[in-house]
């Protein structure tokens, strides 16, 4: 019971907390849900190089937080300068400078230094990509640039934002809901995470592909499909494939999270957020949801 309720809190009061920064605060290329963009990876970052130390792959908690940081930062910088002359060099200028210091910065170590030398690299380049690379994507989705993402103002961002957050959180919740109460016999059919159920991937995919469909619905400025022109329902067929697809990699994010955790045989990455467990635990799923969301929409719309 005490699970249920720490859910249904995050739920109802983290939910409606980036809806409300996405749309009431969108200025200069939504700023502030950036900045929280930004602390999540980096924290996500940190938790990632606890978890990694447990295999000797050691990276410093400071670097790991500075690494999990600067691929969205990088992104924000790109789509926030964009008149600048050099604003494509940004972030692969960044990236190619924090691997240039992953493998220089311990050229002059000497004995056991040198021996970790590998480990040291293999965990600096594992926590700059996951969360990382894959965090600067929800940073990409928030540009009201158009020659970026093709979206031409705050308000129509913010839209994009919304819908991709409500996919993500409501694939979790409905896949959850319709496990707990249709789930019980059929069970483990993902040994990384036993409790998931063919019930709850249903019904987590459903309520994806239905947010899908009202996205089409209700906001035609922003949903609006290049293949209407060619059938009748191709708005909404657009929609629901964007919600469903977004909400699959989302799932797969959280069962390769869960993968991570159960090599390191831990439960949670942490104990920051009360019913999620740690940073990584709440970004697992938005992580790997964002790029495919933002070139799926790309694609359809």
């Amino acid at each position: 019971m005490k699970k249920i309720t720490q859910r249904l809190l995050v739920f109802s009061l983290g939910v409606p907390f980036f809806i409300v920064i996405s749309y009431f605060l969108p200025y200069y290329n939504h700023l502030c849900l950036n900045l929280l963009v930004i602390l999540f990876s980096s924290l996500g970052a940190v938790e990632f190089s606890v978890m990694l130390s447990k295999k000797n792959l050691n990276v410093s908690k400071t670097e790991a937080a500075i690494l999990g940081a600067l691929p969205p930062l990088s992104m924000y910088l790109y789509i926030s300068f964009h008149n600048f002359p050099y604003n494509t060099l940004i972030i692969p200028g960044i990236i190619v400078s924090i691997v240039s210091w992953l493998f220089i910065s311990m050229i002059f170590s000497r004995g056991k230094g040198t021996d970790d030398f590998i480990k040291r690299l293999a965990a600096g380049l594992a926590v700059l990509f996951y969360p990382g690379m894959l965090m600067m994507w929800i940073v990409r989705i928030s540009s009201s640039n158009p020659i970026i993402s093709r979206i031409d103002s705050p308000e129509k961002s913010s839209l994009l934002l919304i819908v991709f957050i409500c996919i993500v959180f409501l694939c979790d919740s409905a896949a959850w809901a319709a496990g707990m109460l249709f789930g019980k016999n059929n069970r483990g059919i993902i040994p990384v995470s036993p409790n998931k159920s063919i019930a709850g991937f249903i019904g987590g995919f459903a309520g994806s592909a239905i947010v899908g469909l009202l996205a089409v619905v209700f906001f035609k400025d922003v949903f609006n499909p290049a293949l209407n022109d060619l059938f009748t329902g191709a708005g909404l067929l657009s929609g629901a494939l964007l919600g469903l697809l977004t909400g699959i990699l989302a799932a797969l994010g959280d069962l390769g999270e869960s993968a991570i955790k159960r090599s390191v045989n831990i439960k949670d990455s942490g104990v920051i957020i009360p019913g999620r467990g740690g940073v990584l635990d709440s970004i697992d799923s938005l992580s790997l949801a964002a790029p495919g969301y933002f070139l799926l929409y790309s694609l359809l719309f």
